[in-house]
């Protein structure tokens, strides 16, 4: 779609204004999400929206974004440039469909892949904790795609957690409790131990360490999230080293994985570790 939106806009914009062209945005069910609309295409970007729903039947809602993430729930603040006068949508990847609306949820549609990569690490019968489980994504893709015994999501944002209990229904799952609260209060309370607990809130989720470590077991797999630019990779393993120091436990790192480029030469990146 990136290369097709040049060429749709070139009788439209300058080559200037082409070169000015958001060359990020997310598509999340049937709408399109502008990262970064620069200010010098305000005047245009309804034309631009309406050639984008004009020419991609799947799209009915174009998006831009007028704040980054602006509360303690990471959600941005969208407004429509064209189509429906909506932000709610239904999202399909990885066998599941996500109902979300993209104001009010943090989502990101470009993990898609890391979530069909964690949902095959996923072994029979385990027992596995979702931290920061938003509208249920990792939830759900696991639940649906693997065999776990059971799997645990705990969402701090009320509106997040009222849609992954939707999703659940949606996905007709039965294998999973969700909570709604703060990890911090949540986990402790947590009656088991889990084989895998992840950890997909890339920024300081090493201050959540400790609490993995309560509910983890030996041989107990972790997922743990990160922003990191290339050069400082091994941050990730100091983060761990660190925390599992304090807990008394010892990690047995396993990979770590590029999950996607948050900016350049910055990645978010997971790092799979063991207990040991």
């Amino acid at each position: 779609m990136k290369k097709n939106l040049k060429h749709l806009l070139k009788d439209v914009l300058s080559n200037e204004e082409l070169e000015m062209l958001p060359t990020s945005f997310d598509v999340v069910g049937d709408i399109v999400i502008f990262a970064d609309f620069p200010q010098e295409l305000v005047e245009k970007e309804k034309k631009i929206g309406s050639l984008i729903l004009e020419n991609f039947k799947n799209v009915n809602v174009v998006l831009k974004k007028t704040e980054q993430y602006s509360d303690e729930f990471r959600t941005p603040k969208l407004e429509v440039i064209a189509g429906e006068d909506r932000k709610e949508t239904l999202h399909k990847e990885n066998n599941i469909r996500l109902k979300l609306d993209v104001e009010k949820v943090y989502f990101s549609a470009r993990m898609s892949t890391e979530r069909k990569r964690i949902s095959e690490l996923v072994r029979d019968d385990e027992n596995v904790l979702v931290m920061f489980s938003g509208c249920a994504p990792y939830v759900c893709v696991i639940a649906k795609n693997s065999k776990p015994e059971g799997v645990v999501g705990i969402e701090l944002n009320p509106v997040g957690h009222e849609y992954a209990l939707e999703n659940v229904k949606l996905n007709k799952l039965s294998n999973v409790n969700l909570i709604n609260g703060d990890v911090r209060v949540e986990v402790p309370k947590l009656k088991e131990v889990f084989d895998r607990i992840l950890m997909p809130l890339p920024k300081s989720a090493e201050d959540f360490l400790d609490l993995v470590l309560l509910v983890a077991k030996k041989d107990s797999i972790i997922h743990f999230y990160d922003f990191l630019h290339e050069n400082d990779f091994e941050l990730a393993y100091e983060k761990v080293r660190n925390a599992c120091k304090k807990s008394g436990v010892k990690p047995e790192f396993i990979e770590l994985v590029k999950c996607g480029q948050y900016a350049p030469r910055t990645f978010r990146v997971c790092l799979d570790f063991k207990i040991v």
